[in-house]
């Protein structure tokens, strides 16, 4: 988002939850698919729970609940192309890059080649992302 003096600000929007059982994954996805409408400078980042959100083939016929997991897949054509996943959060839980969806986007500047918008990255890394952004909102 451009402010009065011209200068773009970055907004990280931190995924802490599991997606199902509380609203906080789906608002977190909503707020962000609008704040991509307003051009804003945006960085997603799942950690603890969070990184649940992203696993691929998640199932929620058992819990009566509407399964929003394959809306990340549109994120690229939003223009999200920073998402950041918590390397220790997946070994925590058991979980590899493998058990996350592919997530693209295409480079309009590269002959819009396909390239990953999908990043692990170490918790000491995150926490140097997390420091460059002008807003934090996490979820």
């Amino acid at each position: 988002m451009e402010t009065a003096e011209g200068v773009v600000k970055k907004f990280c929007y931190m995924n802490r939850k599991a997606p199902y059982g509380t609203i906080y994954a789906l608002e977190s996805l909503e707020v962000v698919l609008i704040a991509a409408a307003f051009d804003q400078d945006i960085s997603l980042v799942f950690a603890d729970d969070g990184v649940y959100q992203l696993t691929k083939d998640q199932d929620t016929d058992g819990i009566g609940m509407k399964n929003f997991s394959k809306t990340y897949s549109a994120l690229g054509d939003y223009d999200i192309n920073k998402i950041y996943v918590e390397k220790e959060s997946l070994e925590e839980r058991g979980l590899s890059v493998d058990d996350l969806q592919a997530l693209t986007y295409e480079d309009e500047d590269d002959d819009w080649a396909e390239k990953n918008s999908l990043f692990v990255v170490g918790r000491e890394e995150l926490t140097a992302l997390i420091d460059e952004q002008d807003v934090v909102l996490s979820f």
